[in-house]
């Protein structure tokens, strides 16, 4: 699962066959075929391991940061520390999640939709009535900046525009429809 994971986001779904994944976890092909009948069924296990992390991960930061803030802040640090794999590879799952809407996947929303849903309650326990439309804005400049550091192979953009993120999710109050 590991080989296919890493394999799927060095080089994304279309190039990725499962002689490659039996290749890179040093087992014989036929062991991959014995767990996984499709290359289907290696996305679906995929994007399922991936969508375990992010809840893992988010799960993390509720234990660890007392506020909704805090936890987002953190979150949008998590993200600036990924900042080198993302200029070379893209964010792991909004590419995933691309590469799947392309095909019409059936878990293409998923990972996104993990994300959205925990920035919605954070902003939401800060007392913001415009929780997803701040949980929308939240992904979106994440994952534009992931797009536009992989496209030009600079990992400092992210670095900045996650500097920009804390700044702005500092800036919000509490009880207000904007």
């Amino acid at each position: 699962m590991t080989a296919a994971q890493k394999l799927v986001y060095r080089q994304g779904v279309a190039r990725t066959t499962l002689a490659h994944i039996a290749e890179a976890a040093d087992v014989p092909v036929g062991n991959v075929y014995y767990y996984f009948k499709t290359k289907d069924d290696i996305v679906d296990a995929v994007v399922q391991t991936q969508a375990r992390q992010i809840e893992s991960t988010l799960a993390d930061f509720e234990r660890r940061h007392r506020t909704p803030k805090a936890r987002l802040k953190a979150l949008v640090r998590f993200l600036a520390e990924q900042a080198d794999a993302t200029a070379q590879y893209g964010c792991p799952h909004g590419s995933l999640s691309t590469e799947l809407a392309k095909h019409a996947h059936g878990s293409r929303a998923q990972l996104m939709q993990i994300q959205l849903d925990w920035a919605h309650r954070q902003f939401h326990a800060m007392g913001r009535r415009d929780a997803h439309d701040l949980a929308v804005d939240l992904l979106v400049g994440y994952q534009g900046s992931a797009v536009l550091t992989n496209a030009l192979g600079q990992p400092e953009l992210m670095s900045r525009q996650s500097r920009r993120l804390e700044k702005w999710i500092d800036s919000l109050e509490g009880n207000r429809h904007d």
